[in-house]
């Protein structure tokens, strides 16, 4: 059980491997879909049990699965919550472009300092969020239509930007970006970050899939775990409400703070 596959497409995948791996994908599919932060489970997951290679491998791998999630959540979303199309789409299309262009300036930028960054960012937005026990529960826009738009768009390009260089969290900051600087409730949230976050992983994923890195037979494999945990997570907090949402947030902020403390501390 335990004897690599000798599949093609799976980098020597053992059996026992594989199936870690798919429950790792559906989890994270689930997570992903109420709040984001699923590449928390997913991609060390692969980094722990892909055997050979190289890391970028296990990004562009990662990513086919994780489109296939985002999309599956999306479309449950839409069924379920209103969806701002009109601002949401192009926020997702600059968003794609930043992804775009940050997986095509990944290798040029300071992992450790990026890292620092991020996680000094979701320490706040932790606190942020946590003080604010009301922020979410209702939607309470802070903008006007046009200018919500730009909010978004700009928004969008930077978040874009960070999940081209396969940052964690890019789910999370969405959520935050539309709940607390925007005015959106929890669900509504979520909801609109997964459409955009359906164009960042397609804008990091066309630069992985250029350059030849993605180990096709185990992301297909992935993808279709990711996706139906993130129909069941999509479902679960559409039907649970913003409540919920606010504290799977705030659980998954404080994952992936420990996850980029102990990631800085041990200089990876």
């Amino acid at each position: 059980m335990f004897t690599a596959l000798g599949w093609p497409g799976f980098a020597e995948l053992s059996l026992a491997g594989l199936i870690f791996l798919c429950c790792a994908a559906f989890l994270a599919g689930a997570v992903d879909a109420i709040v984001g932060g699923g590449g928390l489970i997913q991609l060390p997951a692969m980094l722990l049990l892909v055997p050979g290679g190289e890391l970028i491998y296990s990004l562009g791998t990662n990513k086919l699965a994780a489109v296939a999630g985002t999309a599956a959540a999306a479309r449950t979303y839409a069924k379920r919550t209103p969806v701002p199309w009109r601002s949401a789409l192009p926020m997702a299309a600059v968003a794609f472009l930043g992804a775009l262009g940050g997986a095509m300036f990944a290798a040029s930028l300071p992992q450790t300092v990026l890292t620092g960054v991020v996680l000094v960012a979701l320490v706040a937005v932790g606190i942020y969020t946590w003080r604010k026990p009301d922020l979410g529960s209702v939607a309470a826009p802070r903008f006007g239509s046009a200018r919500q738009t730009q909010v978004m768009v700009a928004g969008g390009a930077v978040i874009g930007f960070y999940d081209g260089i396969a940052g964690p969290g890019t789910g999370s900051f969405l959520v935050f970006l539309l709940v607390g600087l925007v005015g959106f409730a929890f669900v509504g949230a979520s909801a609109t970050a997964k459409v955009v976050n359906v164009a960042t992983n397609l804008g990091a994923l066309l630069f992985f899939i250029a350059a030849g890195k993605i180990l096709w037979g185990l992301a297909l494999v992935m993808a279709v775990s990711n996706a139906t945990g993130s129909v069941l997570g999509a479902a679960l907090a559409s039907n649970r409400g913003s409540v919920f949402v606010r504290k799977v947030f705030l659980a998954v902020v404080v994952a992936l703070v420990a996850s980029l403390g102990w990631k800085l501390a041990s200089g990876i």
